[in-house]
């Protein structure tokens, strides 16, 4: 896998081994509750070069995401050819029959036509119909035993073969479950998209991911606000000092280096061109971060649950 990358990493795009094209490695994630503000950052951060946008159908703001794009389009910042959409399958519409409706009610709410990269968003299968936390009598999640997470995958390869997406990837995911898909795939994941940061490398996801030509998209890549702050670590504050950047800068720029892609969510104009003006780090910081950074912390338990901390409910 041939990643194109620039001096200043932001540029940089990492080929789908499918074929259908390069994922931008630096990318805008858009969980963002307030509307409103959801799409001033959204406009913002296409304003400043981010070109990879993440949605889902959970976080419920798939239209604001839409008109945000047809806005920068209209005004002449993008067009649709520069951009790469993704979007996420929620839990409650794992059923195969459920798959088709699903991608088309997303691509009316992001008035597209069709789009880059559609993901399972857990591989955690809810009971079907409209209740987004279905729950059991004892108020847990109700799962739904009746569907695998293979039988899911294949009506996720109909929707390429139909043209509604042009990839399609796993999310929310260890990696005996990737596994599993790669060896049954008729269409192999483009991309496994999971919490992942010096805090939580996932070297040996990235490694299977590699070696299948997978690209690794990692979220919370400056670790989402959890303590011990991501952004105070020692190594991480003397390489950005060496370097005349910030933490957060070089933990970014770590992702790109590695191999991995990112997306990063801010609603400050400030932070989202920071996270967008990277540049590569030497050779010798990026082996100080892997060898020096002993702290171990994964944020999110939605791998166990099916359960994503971060959406409001």
């Amino acid at each position: 896998m041939t990643m194109h990358t620039s001096d200043t990493l932001r540029d940089t795009t990492i080929p789908l081994a499918d074929g259908s094209g390069a994922i931008p490695a630096v990318g805008f994630g858009t969980l963002i509750p307030d509307r409103v503000a959801a799409k001033r950052a959204i406009k913002n951060a296409l304003a400043v070069g981010f070109r990879h946008l993440d949605g889902a159908e959970a976080y419920r703001n798939e239209d604001v995401v839409g008109d945000a794009i047809k806005e920068a389009i209209a005004e002449g910042t993008v067009r649709r050819d520069d951009l790469f959409i993704t979007t996420k399958l929620w839990n409650n519409n794992h059923r195969p029959e459920r798959v088709m409706p699903a991608v088309e009610a997303s691509l009316r709410r992001l008035q597209l036509d069709c789009l880059d990269c559609y993901l399972i968003h857990t591989p955690f299968a809810f009971e079907p119909g409209d209740e987004q936390y279905p729950k059991d009598e004892h108020g847990r999640p109700a799962y739904d035993t009746g569907v695998t997470l293979l039988d899911t995958w294949r009506a996720m390869e109909r929707l390429v073969e139909e043209g509604k997406c042009r990839s399609i990837g796993l999310s929310d995911i260890r990696l005996d479950q990737v596994r599993e898909v790669v060896a049954n795939a008729r269409i192999k994941p483009a991309v496994v998209q999971v919490e992942c940061h010096p805090y939580l490398p996932e070297w040996e996801l990235l490694d299977f991911c590699s070696t299948h030509g997978i690209v690794l998209l990692a979220f919370a890549p400056l670790g989402h606000g959890m303590e011990p702050r991501l952004t105070d670590d020692p190594v991480l504050k003397a390489i950005a000092q060496r370097v005349g950047k910030t933490p957060a800068q070089v933990a970014l720029a770590w992702a790109v280096q590695r191999g991995t892609a990112f997306l990063t969510t801010s609603t400050s104009p400030e932070h989202i061109r920071e996270n967008f003006d990277i540049a590569a780090l030497p050779a010798e910081a990026m082996q100080e971060i892997r060898e020096g950074i002993v702290t171990s912390i994964r944020l999110n338990g939605v791998v166990d649950t099916g359960l994503p901390g971060f959406i409001p409910r």
